[in-house]
């Protein structure tokens, strides 16, 4: 009997019904997964540390502090308020994203400018809760957008979508080289990856700026960032194919889409995600992707070389673990031989 049951679970073990068992187990907790890390983020949006600035030779009077306040207690937060003598130095502040919007605060009279396009979500908040704040307070405001966002993307959610295009895309590209193109050698793997990295991305910039008109793209460094964003996506599944083999996607969605792109700030602004997801966001690739796309397009001028950094070291880390463990991934070294 011993020998039979033996028999039988060696059998089983042998069979197509293991991996469609952990599969199954694994899809189904990945779906559970899936919904609860975004819903996580993005249900219900808490403040938690807004940097505001401020101006006005008023600004510490009774009234400015009792604003200040109040509109804390509304967000229940803490507004980050740095005084600056000028607003001129306070727009450049905003044009820097170092703060989501500003307070002009004379006598009585209280303009709140906030910028849309740092942060949709948070100049949202911050308009719903002034208006009851100064009517409160007994304070006269004006409420205005310096820097709205573009007229064909209303809720700023767009170079969220781009990016979760390219990230997405990057990795099923790598799929799909594995499972038809297993053969490719590691540079000509490479290669591939970028070859539709590079189309992937113009494609992507095609569709949304030529065709949809939906965003003006400043095409030469969208489309690069774009490009950049699918190669480190598939170069981070490469990797995980060449470990783990068979269960790659594993990791690589919980990299990149479970945590990646909940906690990037394309969806929800740094300021309003939970405090673990704002911190780690911006070092993962989708983060870097919305950080750098969002400043080509609303803050020319202004770029910054983290999010690139960030891209570059997670793509050619992953690089040089594939290259280092070559032998390990599915497919190489099995080109079929031609000729005698």
């Amino acid at each position: 009997m011993d020998d039979r049951i033996r028999h039988h679970w060696a059998a089983f073990k042998e069979s197509p019904f293991v991996p469609a068992a952990v599969l199954v187990l694994i899809v189904s907790a990945g779906a559970g997964l899936f919904a609860g890390s975004y819903t996580y983020a993005m249900a219900d949006p808490t403040p938690h540390r807004v940097p505001v600035a401020v101006v006005g030779v008023t600004h510490e009077t009774v009234r400015g502090e009792a604003f200040a306040a109040g509109m804390e207690q509304a967000l229940d937060a803490s507004l980050d308020l740095t005084y600056q003598p000028s607003l001129q130095e306070a727009r450049r502040l905003v044009e820097e994203q170092r703060v989501f919007g500003i307070l002009e605060v004379h006598g009585s009279d209280v303009r709140l400018n906030v910028a849309g396009a740092a942060g949709a979500s948070v100049a949202q908040l911050l308009t719903e809760a002034a208006p009851q704040v100064a009517a409160r307070i007994g304070v006269r405001l004006t409420v205005r957008d310096i820097k709205p966002l573009q007229r064909g993307d209303p809720r700023g959610l767009a170079l969220f979508y781009i990016t979760l295009a390219a990230v997405v895309m990057g990795f099923i590209g790598a799929v799909q080289l594995s499972v038809h193109a297993s053969a490719l050698s590691p540079w000509e793997r490479i290669a591939a990856t970028a070859a539709y990295a590079g189309l992937g991305g113009l494609s992507i910039v095609a569709a949304v700026d030529w065709v949809l008109g939906a965003l003006d793209l400043p095409v030469p460094e969208s489309w690069f960032i774009l490009a950049l964003t699918m190669f480190t996506s598939g170069m981070v599944f490469t990797m995980f194919n060449t470990l783990v083999g068979r269960w790659a996607m594993v990791p690589t969605w919980g990299l990149m889409v479970l945590l990646g792109n909940p906690s990037s700030g394309g969806a929800v602004s740094w300021p309003l995600l939970p405090s673990p997801l704002g911190t780690i966001g911006r070092w993962l690739p989708p983060g870097a992707s919305v950080n750098a796309q969002h400043t080509a397009v609303y803050f020319s001028g202004h770029q910054r070389l983290t999010p690139f950094l960030v891209l570059a070291i997670w793509a050619l880390g992953s690089m040089a673990v594939f290259l280092r463990y070559r032998e390990r991934h599915p497919g190489v070294g099995r080109r079929p031989r031609t000729g005698s």
